[in-house]
């Protein structure tokens, strides 16, 4: 009996472990920034921003900056346009800025 009681305290103390590191993993995953209004703290939607011709850029959990082209910023929203309907934040509140949402649907190889 006392092996199952300790078998399961050990089964729930890594779940909680699991469970906690992929909450911590989802809250640090890729953001986007606006890096040519650096003050904007989630008043418009990225979209609304990039149609004023503001310039965004991805941020990793690492700290390594990608500015987005208007190539990219076009891939993106065919593959991932819910991307684009988040609030924007600029540099200046990194923090408060959503984690890039994921794809709804992955994208299909063609062929394979």
């Amino acid at each position: 009996m006392r092996k199952l009681v300790v078998g399961l305290m050990v089964a729930l103390a890594l779940v909680f472990l699991v469970t906690t590191l992929a909450s911590a993993q989802a809250k640090t995953g890729a953001k986007l920034l606006c890096v040519s209004k650096k003050e904007l703290k989630g008043e418009e939607t990225v979209a609304s921003c990039l149609a004023k011709g503001e310039r965004f850029a991805v941020v990793d959990p690492y700290g390594m900056v990608r500015i987005m082209t208007p190539e990219e910023i076009e891939l993106t929203k065919a593959f991932n346009p819910k991307a684009f309907e988040t609030r924007a934040f600029g540099m200046q509140y990194q923090k408060l800025a959503p984690v890039l949402p994921p794809l709804a649907v992955p994208a299909q190889v063609p062929g394979g």
